[in-house]
């Protein structure tokens, strides 16, 4: 019989994770050896081994593992709130506190996911989509006449775009905490998403 995982082992397997994408993040996946994971991580490379088969496979886990703690967040605030509104605020929340947490995961996943094979490729970025369209259905619902017009998508994607943007330039020991920020992103979005207008080219292909 095999032996058993120690009690610490599901700990360190995710701080080699987290290590690793902040490796990928600052350097790049290709630029990255399991020498400096090993190094970052203050391990051996023959412990590391022990815990990721490869470098390929923290690739797959870091962009994975991500994604799919994002399909958790869409699932878990769709059941919390009833109402559009209410549902792409907590949205909006969760999205901006996982953001906060896991900057060097986003960045892995969306500037290393092209290194996967094929199949994990396109299972990882089918997660990823299943995301975008979970927000595109709530704004759809908000604004319904803007789905017959191909614009849930473009607005969604705008709503990542001020999301992502925001960890660029705000400071974690500023005035305000990503917190304070969610419902400021909330409010900016939904109170011009009332003034959004058709754009003609949209219009008549509706």
């Amino acid at each position: 019989m095999g032996r058993g995982r120690h009690a610490g082992y599901d700990g360190q397997r995710e701080m080699i994770l987290a290590r690793a994408a902040a490796l990928f993040a600052r350097g790049g996946y290709p630029g990255t050896s399991m020498n400096q994971v090993a190094e970052a991580c203050g391990l051996s490379k023959a412990t590391l081994y022990h815990y990721h088969r490869d470098k390929y496979e923290l690739l797959v886990n870091i962009a994975e593992g991500h994604v799919t703690r994002l399909q958790g967040i869409v699932g878990a605030a769709l059941a919390q709130e009833a109402t559009p509104a209410g549902q792409l605020r907590s949205l909006i929340g969760r999205l901006v506190e996982e953001y906060a947490n896991a900057q060097d995961a986003q960045r892995v996943l969306t500037d290393d996911v092209k290194f996967l094979d094929t199949a994990d490729r396109e299972r990882i970025l089918g997660k990823e989509r299943e995301v975008v369209a979970a927000f595109a259905r709530v704004v759809a619902a908000l604004r319904p006449d803007l789905q017959h017009a191909a614009m849930s998508k473009p607005l969604t994607m705008l709503l990542f775009g001020m999301v992502n943007w925001m960890f660029t330039w705000m400071k974690a020991d500023g005035p305000l905490a990503y917190e304070d920020m969610a419902p400021v992103v909330a409010d900016l979005f939904l109170g011009g998403l009332q003034a959004v207008s058709v754009p003609a080219a949209s219009a008549a292909l509706a």
